[in-house]
């Protein structure tokens, strides 16, 4: 969080590293530390994302590039979540397109929402699901509204009850 820990020494008004005769103990380690941790990033990593940040030689550099690199910063993750629920808020069935299609497409809007922090309670995940079917689905929708408790039933539920159709 605070960056690496480069043993450094000040000579006049310029900070340089301290060659290696002069580390102490917690020098060693916190050498060692970025260097564990610099490691473990790496194997974590596809090729992409390792090439992205292979060049860099700290623990924190690394951390702060896939950090811009996968969430955003604060202004792109801000216009990513306004994208994200203009779409799931204008989400419907389009026509002659199969549940399955449909629910893979719905479950990676809701999960980029919840990725970026913005989350919906089950019922409304589900009422909206229900609201976005096409009309030849109308009379399944109604049965299920009547017969199911819209509380509990999980979208994946909902979404069997549509594929033993």
């Amino acid at each position: 969080m605070d960056g690496p820990s480069i043993p450094i020494k000040q000579e006049e008004e310029l900070f340089i590293p301290k060659s290696k005769k002069k580390w102490n103990e917690e020098c060693r380690r916190s050498i060692q530390l970025n260097a564990k941790t610099m490691h473990t990033l790496f194997c974590a990593l596809g090729l992409k994302e390792y090439n992205r940040v292979s060049s860099y030689s700290n623990a924190k550099q690394i951390w702060d590039k896939l950090e811009v690199t996968h969430q955003g910063i604060s202004q792109v993750k801000k216009s990513k979540v306004g994208i994200l629920t203009l779409t799931y808020e204008t989400f419907k069935m389009k026509p002659k397109e199969y549940i399955k299609a449909m629910y893979n497409q719905f479950t990676i809007i809701t999960n980029g929402l919840n990725s970026c922090g913005k989350t919906y309670l089950n019922e409304e995940v589900v009422k909206k699901m229900l609201k976005s079917l096409s009309k030849s689905w109308e009379a399944k929708v109604t049965t299920i509204e009547e017969a199911k408790n819209l509380e509990t039933l999980t979208l994946d539920e909902l979404i069997g009850y549509f594929l033993i159709r």
